[in-house]
């Protein structure tokens, strides 16, 4: 079975992109641990927009990743940066 692939997209209001990067550096850290890899970490600009590709084994490795009580821990974080995530499985054609 291939790799599941993961587009993640963010809109971020500019009062919110320190928390909103402080979320990241806190819970993309253990995407190692559940055996992802984030392989691209795109931003716009004016830091307003964000586009993650990861890649990880399986649904239940994503599954982990998402429910680690230590990414929970700074959900509010997320909460607080008012940030509009969206996250879609996509399918790798190459």
């Amino acid at each position: 079975m291939k790799d599941q692939l993961y587009v993640m997209s963010a809109k971020i209001p500019e009062s919110g992109i320190e928390k909103f990067n402080e979320y990241e550096s806190r819970v993309l850290p253990l995407l190692k641990e559940h055996g992802g890899i984030l392989e691209r970490r795109l931003q716009s600009h004016d830091r307003l927009k964000e586009l993650h590709i990861i890649r990880l084994p399986s649904i239940q490795s994503f599954e982990n990743y998402r429910d680690d009580p230590r990414r929970s821990q700074y959900t509010s974080l997320l909460v607080e940066s008012g940030a509009a995530t969206e996250l879609t499985i996509m399918n790798d054609l190459y």
